[in-house]
């Protein structure tokens, strides 16, 4: 007995005297400072912004802002009315025609419909008014009056609500877990969809927010959804409100409409409001419309930037002509895309320069009845250090990986460490996000695909459990699959012992 355990213990030190001599390969990565299209992030185009000629008329039907760094998503706002002129016939196409072409780039889309509006006498349709639904004429700014020219449904009447879930479930049956559609909000309560009527029809009550919440829940059950900061009250600071409470622990995150509204202190109200939400929802902000901000002199480049910081947004919008925006903002823009949502990235990784192959190429050809068919214990361990250099967690998750290619870039081995998912990685103030350092173990050709001998190409990627790619990181040597090469392995041939016939 004595003996055996004389023999475990020094096999044990030699096991770990070889690790430590294992001749490795290290790379240290730096951040390209490229602008990053990801899933629950990016920029909002509106190119409807209520109003249909705002802001994606001046567009050629070929143009999809490729120009505009970090432009992810199209966001198309539009009254119920345009979607659903006569009962039960919609107007899909109005909506389907500009995000097809964002959608051909890999692009995503949001929606907000309406029900009030300040600019057309009937954003709910006429003919709901006309079926029986109560409502009442208004003068924006003012409140209900008889020489009003615009027309709010009672945002509880049955006839209008019969009406409205209809409308809802037929929207839901086209977009709900369409995996193009990023976020949609609730905007069928409130002017412009915004969550109160302070200046309409004087309706605001928290049963009517609940109401209009609760009915879009009702019907998506998977897509993200959201309300504006405005349902409880546009310039009320606060950390916590009832409705936010509420639509918080129902999964419906938050939006800011809008910011540099105001100049200074008066700029946004609900970065307090942000607070709860971001750690588990991405929240989205949306700023003034440009020129009109830039007109009452609220406009503040380094402002717009620190609302990204303050609220840990995710997302911000286009709320104008996109190139004007462009040109005259460039540098703040360029720095926003350095911290807006997530920005993943491995600070180091360090690898065996050589790894055995679990299982010999032949195990199961020449020798169709070879013993041992794969080696468990050929497994290696590569080091790597983690950061999420933006201001918002990766609410999608992501699991990292390396793929090992040939010279003709296919796939020789796909190795995934599903136990770190980088979904985890805390935010920080600019440089000082805190790095995660991991060891994951991985194993090589273990019983098939056949598994070569040779010297590989080794990339670098993240996204889901099954190794397929899905988040960009700001690394050079991109393979076109959002794999980034980092350098190369060589794959050691296994002898299969202990062969029998």
């Amino acid at each position: 007995m004595k003996t055996i355990i004389f023999c475990f213990f020094m096999c044990g030190l030699f096991i770990s005297f070889g690790a430590i001599a294992q001749e490795t390969a290290s790379v240290t990565l730096e951040d390209t400072g490229e602008a990053l299209i990801n899933p629950g992030m990016g920029w909002t185009m509106h190119f409807y912004s209520n109003v249909a000629r705002n802001y994606g008329s001046k567009l050629e039907p070929s143009d999809t802002l490729e120009d505009f760094p970090g432009v992810s998503t199209v966001y198309l706002r539009l009254p119920w009315a345009y979607l659903e002129p006569e009962e039960g016939k919609y107007n899909w196409a109005i909506l389907d025609t500009p995000a097809q072409r964002w959608i051909a780039e890999g692009k995503k889309i949001a929606l907000r419909l309406t029900c009030s509006e300040s600019w057309i006498p009937f954003a709910t349709p006429e003919w709901v008014k006309d079926a029986g639904a109560k409502g009442t004429f208004f003068i924006h700014g003012k409140g209900p009056s008889p020489d009003g020219n615009l027309w709010d449904p009672f945002f509880d009447d049955p006839v209008y609500l019969k009406k409205l879930e209809a409308f809802i479930a037929a929207y839901a049956k086209r977009y709900d877990g369409n995996p193009n559609v990023e976020f949609i909000d609730v905007g069928t309560y409130g002017i412009w969809g915004e969550g109160h009527t302070h200046a309409s029809s004087k309706q605001d009550k928290i049963e009517l927010q609940k109401l209009h919440i609760d009915l879009h829940l009702k019907y998506f059950k998977k897509t993200l959804l959201c309300i504006s900061d405005d349902f409880a009250g546009h310039s009320k600071p606060g950390k916590r409100f009832p409705i936010t409470d509420y639509a918080l622990s129902q999964g419906v995150t938050i939006r800011d409409d809008s910011i540099l509204v105001q100049p200074d202190s008066r700029a946004w109200y609900h970065d307090e409001m942000a607070q709860a939400f971001w750690p588990t929802l991405p929240v989205i902000l949306e700023h003034e419309h440009y020129g009109s901000s830039k007109q009452r002199g609220a406009w503040d480049p380094d402002r717009l930037v620190k609302s990204v910081e303050e609220y840990h947004a995710s997302f911000m919008s286009i709320h104008w002509w996109p190139r004007i925006e462009l040109e005259e903002n460039r540098e703040a823009i360029d720095r926003i895309n350095q911290r807006m949502g997530y920005r993943l990235m491995p600070l180091s990784v360090t690898w065996p320069k050589a790894v055995p192959i679990a299982t010999s190429p032949d195990a199961f050809t020449e020798h169709l009845n070879a013993y041992p068919y794969g080696d468990i214990s050929k497994n290696f361990k590569v080091t790597w250090t983690w950061v999420n250099k933006g201001v918002a967690p990766c609410y999608p998750g992501g699991y990292p990986a390396l793929t090992i290619k040939d010279e003709k870039g296919g796939i020789v081995s796909l190795l995934v460490d599903d136990s770190l998912n980088l979904r985890d990685l805390e935010v920080g103030a600019i440089g000082e996000a805190p790095v995660k350092k991991w060891v994951s173990e991985f194993i090589v050709g273990l019983y098939a695909p056949t598994t070569r001998p040779g010297t590989y190409d080794l990339y670098i990627s993240v996204g889901k459990r099954d190794g397929t790619p899905t988040i960009a990181m700001p690394l050079n040597g991109d393979d076109g699959q959002r794999r980034y090469k980092i350098g190369q392995i060589t794959l050691k041939p296994k002898e299969v012992e202990g062969q029998s016939e």
